[in-house]
């Protein structure tokens, strides 16, 4: 069964193999190898929330290791929309101290630092990774791409409608903390007036909502929670995807 569970998802059988290791596991709990095997097909399968119940089964049953950190760390923050949250960091520092050499921890602690608005530090976290590299990792891709990304992104990892060029990011990382600061509010206005206009842009409201968060403005992040709830509708996909991602920030919508 594991042999076949690891199998493309695309694989017709997939849900039944799935459905059968489910029954397996909810009539035998303490499985923690049954766990081990299905969490990453959760994963592929991108159920998030299934995929980080069963790693932490895993981890609680047959104990910790760094596969099974960096794959609760993964579901975590793929639940959370992308979001490097502090529950995931746990996890993928968890997965270093035992792999210190383990590329996707690494790689997403970095991206953490970046969603934080901590470019300087995030930068150096890829640069270092990419010097530690071997020429043929499929990593290096990756890390080469969110350097680039990072050039062009403002210290606030919020970039306005075109994007800061290189000379505007190099001026920023100069500002005073002041300066930085009532820059970053700038933009984050700008971009709130942006999504008033045209608010049926997903994306845009959690990068709003992580943005007053980030600027510890919890009363405007629930602001912006409720109101994109409200283009959306309560009851949508995109409202639930809105309040799971503000509960990994620590906000609740407003009534």
């Amino acid at each position: 069964l594991a042999e076949r569970l690891a199998k493309n998802p695309a694989d017709s059988s997939v849900d039944e193999l799935v459905a059968r290791a489910e029954a397996h596991l909810a009539a035998n709990p303490s499985d923690g190898r049954g766990w081990d095997v299905l969490a990453p097909v959760y994963l592929r399968l991108q159920r998030y929330s299934d995929a980080a119940r069963a790693y932490r089964n895993a981890i609680r049953l047959d104990g910790d290791s760094a596969a099974r950190q960096v794959g609760l760390g993964e579901a975590i923050a793929n639940a959370a929309g992308g979001i490097v949250s502090a529950e995931a960091q746990d996890a993928f520092e968890a997965a270093l101290k035992q792999d210190p050499a383990n590329a996707k921890a690494s790689f997403y602690l970095a991206m953490g630092l970046a969603q934080e608005g901590r470019a300087g530090e995030a930068t150096a976290a890829w640069q270092k990774m990419l010097g530690a590299l071997p020429p043929d990792s499929p990593w290096r891709g990756a890390v080469e791409q969110a350097l680039a990304d990072a050039a062009g992104k403002s210290v606030a990892g919020i970039a306005p409608a075109n994007g800061p060029d290189a000379q505007a990011v190099d001026a920023a990382q100069q500002m005073s903390p002041q300066d930085r600061q009532a820059m970053i509010e700038t933009m984050v206005a700008g971009l709130d007036e942006k999504l008033r206009q045209n608010p049926r842009d997903v994306e845009g409201w959690m990068r709003l909502i992580r943005s007053y968060a980030v600027l510890g403005k919890a009363d405007q992040a629930r602001d912006a929670l409720g109101r994109a709830i409200a283009v959306f509708g309560a009851g949508s996909d995109e409202a639930k995807k809105f309040t799971a991602f503000a509960a990994t920030l620590g906000l609740m919508a407003t009534e």
